[in-house]
Formats: structure tokens, C-alpha cells, sequence
């Protein structure tokens, strides 16, 4: 919901880049509680009952599973993708190209499509495809998913040629996600479709708050992806489409800082959103604090993040580790931090 590059907001440039291919009615946006009214004030055109609020969250198996069990209940034939509202596509034009793609081999039979990005640094941060033989072209077959290497694996898989960044978009049919997830998820995907039964009507809210902290955490990649990649390239159903589209997963500080860094048409050795601010032998560093005066003097590599309530300091190599503050504040109820 933040504006991190540009005038709108992350989500709305995930609507936006969309919209010349599905009507706004289309959407759906699986959210919390906190979210679901800034993003109906974000996003006016979307249905609001199709901003789905979690009344926990589950990771993206359940979000996306309980979305397909919709939707397949209104349009059996649908066909659907998944695109977290984080990204950043710098051009558009080829995105759209590859997602009709997408869609046309998902539309072919029980297949499942990845983005696959082409890498360009041994990266730690992302997940892996490695791709195997040409299914069509443009399109690889999928040997299996991997999870996030060490340094000296993803210099292999750079080297190899044949693995690419899991970007976390995906498009399948709903009606063969919803049947993948009761074959290698059989304890949740009966919760999800219960509760999609009653989607619409006023019992909805209160089986939702009811059933779904039932539902096991887990992303759809662990779920669904890497167990049916372990049937094999083949027969898997598992297809992988290169992309070079500009992509960038602004996930972390790290990256933002990549991102914007970039972006300058002069090399910026800090990256600082301030009232105001003073450098001194200082670089590398990412700061937000957009209502005060800044000084970097002597430091190197730093993330510093503030909001009303909170102040994060950590490094851009550690700054991954943030999900585990959320899980502190979780864990200890801190709802108000002041």
C-alpha cells in the first residue's frame, strides 16, 4: 500500500499493469484486516466483496487456494493468476505479452505456468527453477522448484544457464489448483472449499473467523509446486516461461535500495528520503524518514526505516531477517508499539 516507486502505490501498479487485459471486476485481493479498507480507498473499481480479508494469516497456499475455490464455483472454466503486490515490471508491454502466454497453456489442460526470470547475479534472496526440455516455444518444461541457495549453489545455477528466479507469478486454472491442493494438501483444501461454500452469503464472515486458522501455514511453492515437480519433468504439468521483462521484487529493504539505486541517473551511493539530510563518508545506506533531518556520517550499508510508531536499524545483507520482528510482535500481541 506504500508508494515506493512512483505516485502509486504498489498494489495499484499490480492493478494497473493488469487492467488492459481483465475488467477491474475481475480482481481479487486476498489481504488482512488491517489492509481491506485502505486498499477498497486504493482501488475504488474492485468489486469490495472480492478483497478477501484473512482473519490470520496462513501464507500464500491457503490465501490462493481459497480464492480458486471460489472463483471455480462461478466460472469453472476460469483461468487465474497469482501476482503479489510487491513487484516492480519496467516493461509492461512484454509482461502482458508472456501472461497471454501464460494463459494460453493454462487454458491447455491441467498445467500449471510459471514466470521464470533470467538471472543476472547469483542471488540468495530468490527461489530457483530448474528448467529442463522445450515444451513449446517460449515455454520449458519444469524439472523442480529449489528454495533459496547458499552462495556457492547460486553461482552454480548461474553457471548452469538452465535455472531461473522463481518471481512468485503463477497462472493456472482454478478448477486445477483447487484439485492440486486436494491431492497434496488433503487436511486444508476441504477447510477452503467449506468455507468458499458459504462465500456470498451471511454466514460467510463467520465460518471464515471460524475455520481458517485451521488451515496449515504454508506457501503454495512447498504445498503444490515442489511435490508435483517430484513426478517428473513430463508429467508434471509444470511449465516455466523465461521472462526479461525489468523485474524486481521489492520484498526487502535490500532490494528497494537496489531498485531506486538504479533508477538515479547518477550513481547514489545513499539512498535517503528525508526532510532534509547530510552526507559525511557515508555509503550504501538506506534511510526513510520522510519528516525529519537525516546525517549519514561514517556508516556503511545500513537500513534504517522509521514510522510513527516504530524505528528499524539493521544491515542491507541482514534485512531479511525483518520477518522475524513481525513474528516477535505477533507472538507477543503488540498491537499498539507506543
Amino acid at each position: 500500500m506504500l508508494a515506493l516507486d512512483g505516485d502509486r502505490t504498489m498494489i495499484q501498479q499490480t492493478i494497473d499493469r493488469l487492467l488492459p487485459l481483465a475488467d477491474a471486476k475481475r480482481f481479487w485481493v486476498v489481504t488482512n484486516g488491517d489492509l481491506r479498507e485502505g486498499i477498497a480507498r486504493q482501488l475504488p473499481k474492485l468489486p469490495k466483496k472480492q478483497i478477501i480479508a484473512e482473519p490470520m494469516g496462513r501464507n500464500t497456499a491457503p490465501a490462493i487456494g481459497l480464492a480458486a475455490f471460489i472463483i471455480q464455483r462461478e466460472d469453472p472454466s476460469a483461468v487465474i493468476g497469482l501476482f503479489p503486490s510487491d513487484h516492480v515490471i519496467a516493461d509492461e508491454k512484454e509482461f502482458r505479452r508472456i501472461l497471454k502466454r501464460a494463459v494460453e497453456i493454462a487454458s491447455a489442460g491441467e498445467n500449471m505456468v510459471v514466470m521464470g526470470i533470467q538471472p543476472h547475479r547469483a542471488e540468495t534472496g530468490y527461489g530457483y527453477i530448474e528448467a529442463g526440455a522445450t515444451f513449446e516455444p517460449e515455454v520449458l518444461n519444469v524439472r523442480r522448484f529449489t528454495e533459496k541457495p547458499d552462495g556457492d549453489t547460486a553461482q552454480r545455477f548461474l553457471a548452469a544457464g538452465n535455472f531461473y528466479w522463481n518471481s512468485g507469478m503463477f497462472v493456472w486454472g482454478a478448477r486445477t489448483l483447487a484439485n492440486a491442493l486436494r491431492e497434496h494438501l488433503p487436511h486444508t483444501a476441504p477447510i477452503l472449499e467449506e468455507i468458499a461454500n458459504v462465500y456470498g452469503t451471511r454466514r460467510f464472515e463467520r465460518v471464515f473467523k471460524k475455520l481458517y486458522p485451521c488451515c496449515e501455514n504454508i506457501s503454495v511453492d512447498y504445498a503444490v509446486l515442489e511435490p508435483r515437480s517430484a513426478k517428473g519433468e513430463g508429467n508434471s504439468h509444470l511449465y516455466c516461461i523465461p521472462s526479461n521483462f525489468g523485474w524486481n521484487d521489492l520484498g526487502s529493504w535490500a532490494a528497494l535500495y537496489e531498485h531506486r539505486s538504479a533508477k538515479q541517473k547518477k550513481k547514489a551511493e545513499n539512498i535517503i528520503h528525508a526532510q532534509a539530510s547530510f552526507v559525511l563518508n557515508a555509503s550504501g545506506n538506506y534511510v526513510h524518514s520522510p519528516k525529519k533531518f537525516v546525517a549519514t556520517v561514517g556508516v556503511k550499508d545500513l537500513v534504517v526505516v522509521e514510522t510513527d510508531d516504530a524505528l528499524l536499524i539493521t544491515t542491507r545483507d541482514k534485512c531479511q531477517d525483518v520477518g522475524k520482528v513481525v513474528k516477535h510482535l505477533d507472538d507477543k500481541r503488540l498491537v499498539k508499539l507506543t
